[in-house]
């Protein structure tokens, strides 16, 4: 088990200080998201994504916010035109979404949940606002794990089984190995098949080694290797690839959306160059 004794949720927890800043600067987020350190990031990176952004074209911001509204705009469609009210946020770090969402739906269920630190700060942060209730939660949930009470199983036990369910991760997948986050995929493939109808919706960056700026990219992964103290591995070369891999994991039905195509239906300019964030939809 050498791969899987190393392997740690831990090291993604720097970033999402750095994207609940993200968040806060582009008006989807209130004060109470923003940390010192997001913010200390925040102003060390800007040197980098200025760079990158007047240098190649590549604006890292525009990249999360295309991810981010393009998840909100699936997840908003699943409310109003399919019924979910229950949602699940892995990995929710700082993400102001639950918020922002149980205050747009009263009628939905929110869990966020989160490494053991990072779902204690979330509950603190929300429960200190008075944003915490009965259907807006926060729990601790290990994705690695296979046994315990932090793991997915425990995580979903007291949904409704009767009823449809969403769940979302956004900014996990990319920091783990192809076979440690398709060996999640599986489980929460299996976990989701307990529902009449469920649906997952997660963004992953995919080795595009056609892409213009693929070598840009290249280090820009390397460079948040190391601010996180991990690594940031792409996965898949093209979205057939994509496709069959979440099929492998067990889900039925996948779509791949490419935000940056959407960008201006997003509230965003039009984007300069081709995407490099992909967001699955995945239906079992």
């Amino acid at each position: 088990m050498p791969e899987r004794s190393r392997a740690s949720s831990a090291h993604i927890s720097p970033s999402a200080h750095y994207t609940g800043y993200v968040w806060y600067r582009h008006h989807l987020a209130e004060p109470a998201f923003v940390t010192a350190f997001g913010r200390f990031v925040h102003k060390l990176l800007w040197p980098v994504t200025w760079g990158a952004r007047a240098g190649f074209g590549l604006d890292i911001e525009a990249f999360l916010l295309q991810r981010h509204l393009q998840i909100d705009a699936q997840l908003t469609e699943a409310i109003e035109q399919q019924g979910v009210r229950q949602v699940v946020e892995i990995a929710c770090g700082l993400s102001p979404r639950g918020r922002r969402f149980c205050c747009r739906y009263p009628q939905l269920r929110y869990l966020e949940a989160d490494l053991p630190a990072m779902a204690a700060r979330k509950r603190l942060l929300l429960h200190g606002e008075g944003w915490l209730d009965g259907r807006h939660q926060v729990r601790a949930v290990d994705i690695l794990a296979e046994r315990g009470n932090q793991r997915l199983s425990a995580l979903f036990a007291d949904l409704d089984r009767t009823q449809p369910v969403v769940v979302i991760t956004e900014g996990l997948v990319n920091y783990f190995p192809l076979t440690l986050i398709e060996g999640f995929w599986s489980r929460l493939a299996s976990e989701l098949g307990e529902f009449p109808a469920a649906t997952y919706l997660t963004e992953l960056y995919p080795d595009l080694r056609e892409h213009p700026r693929y070598r840009q990219l290249r280090w820009g992964v390397e460079l948040i290797g190391r601010l996180t103290r991990g690594s940031y591995p792409l996965h898949y070369r093209n979205h057939d690839e994509i496709i069959a891999g979440f099929q492998r994991c067990g889900f039925a039905v996948v779509q791949v959306l490419d935000p940056s195509a959407d960008a201006v239906s997003l509230g965003l300019p039009p984007a300069r160059l081709p995407g490099l964030v992909r967001v699955i939809q995945a239906r079992t």
